[in-house]
């Protein structure tokens, strides 16, 4: 008789101590769990064995991306019911030495082990990067993690990001599908360079450019020069591709270059958006330190960026798994209040932060039903386990920025010159 899923949903709640909150469906056609439930299918025993040997997160994703485990019905529902029992456990969590002392925990882990089968452990998939934490953000690992994300293929992201091919949260005057998410990204560029002031006849420095979306709409929008940076040779020659066809080659310049190389300042203003996530924390002063050197005085620095919650312990933080292993290798996400600590001790003084966190959920799961109503062109471009690793990163964000385990904040901050004049407006936020 056909009980693999029972089975399996029994040791589970028996080793997890909680009722698992999704059905399940084995590899031998059974089924259990609540029939109104999202579905987990099962695939093989092999996804056992992965869960065995990395419980938890890391050994969910690697079954997800290697095709072992799928979900039918509602992803979102089923990743925000599952994050329950393994993203949300709480300092009340048994550490597994202190679960394995309990004879229920061992019985479930012998019931799995017969279940899962041999051999033990499996492989991770082929699009797991090998994580070495010693020497983080030099200037050549940083190139190899921006290479493994973003030079993953133009023609993918494009399917991803649609025609604005803005890869960082999106400014919405209204949620789909009363705004799209081009009239969003567009506004958001255009809240960057309303905050920063832009001119004609200004120099502006855009850290992490992209696929050049900001440059060009600063230059052709407001009159300004641009330097675009980026460490990826495909989104240079994408970006600069873009330059040529909009006619502002005079106007704007795409380089690929580290931040801590740039020496023509200075700059007017510079924009971040979305690359801090990349510095690293024993780097983040480094960062702050170069690009208020880089600004005249009295120039603006606008820095979008992904933070963290804080926790009670700081020194129990842990770098998500998952993310680093599949998507972004050596990213490390900070507190609003650590980002806002180090641009004032470069120098910075801050006058403007505007959390945008529920923007973001909203951005992603427009970029989520891009890559589902492209699934076929992105297999064939990317393959199955990468197009996998996307789709579960991002609805898995989703779901963090909408339950306020992460958030996106602009932060303005002025190089102040000595005379105390920042320039600014008396009346914050003019830019409306």
């Amino acid at each position: 008789m056909a009980d693999a899923a029972v089975r399996l949903k029994s040791l589970l709640e028996q080793l997890l101590g909680v009722p698992f909150p999704v059905r399940i469906r084995a590899w031998d056609g059974s089924q259990a769990g609540p029939p109104d439930a999202p579905t987990l299918v099962v695939r093989n025993r092999r996804a056992v064995r992965r869960l065995l040997f990395k419980p938890g997160e890391l050994g969910l994703a690697r079954a997800w991306v290697a095709g072992d485990i799928d979900i039918e019905g509602d992803l979102y529902g089923a990743l925000d019911r599952l994050a329950g029992i393994v993203w949300e456990r709480g300092e009340d969590a048994r550490s597994p030495a202190q679960a394995l002392r309990d004879p229920e925990v061992r019985a479930a882990l012998r019931g799995l082990i017969r279940l899962g089968g041999l051999p033990l452990p499996p492989a991770p998939p082929p699009e797991e990067v090998r994580r070495v934490r010693a020497h983080l953000h030099t200037k050549r690992t940083d190139k190899r993690a921006i290479s493994h994300h973003y030079d993953v293929g133009n023609d993918f992201y494009e399917i991803v990001l649609g025609p604005s091919m803005v890869y960082s949260c999106a400014y919405w005057s209204a949620p789909p599908p009363d705004g799209t998410l081009e009239a969003a990204q567009r506004d958001k560029l255009d809240l960057v360079c309303r905050k920063l002031d832009l001119r004609p006849g200004q120099r502006l420095l855009d850290v992490g450019c992209g696929w050049g979306s900001m440059a060009v709409h600063a230059a052709r929008e407001y009159g300004v020069s641009v330097v675009g940076i980026t460490l990826s040779q495909e989104q240079a020659a994408y970006a600069r591709k873009r330059v040529a066809d909009e006619g502002l080659t005079d106007r704007v310049e795409i380089r690929v270059q580290d931040y801590r190389d740039v020496g023509d300042g200075p700059y007017d203003a510079i924009s971040s958006i979305g690359m801090a996530e990349h510095v690293g924390a024993e780097r983040y002063l480094e960062y702050a330190d170069v690009l208020h050197r880089l600004l005249k005085p009295g120039g603006r620095l606008l820095n979008h960026q992904i933070g963290r919650r804080p926790q009670r312990d700081e020194s129990t933080y842990e770098v998500d798994e998952f993310i680093d292993a599949y998507v972004f290798p050596d990213g490390e996400l900070q507190p609003l209040g650590v980002t806002v600590t180090q641009l004032e001790r470069a120098g910075f003084e801050v006058r403007d932060v505007e959390s945008i966190r529920e923007h973001y959920a909203l951005t992603l799961r427009r970029w989520v039903a891009n890559l589902e109503a492209g699934w076929a062109r992105a297999v064939k471009l990317t393959g199955p386990g990468r197009a996998r690793v996307w789709q579960l990163y991002m609805a898995a964000c989703a779901l963090a920025f909408e339950r306020n385990r992460i958030g996106v904040n602009q932060v303005l901050a002025v190089r102040t010159p000595d005379s105390g004049d920042s320039a600014m407006p008396l009346r914050a936020r003019t830019w409306g």
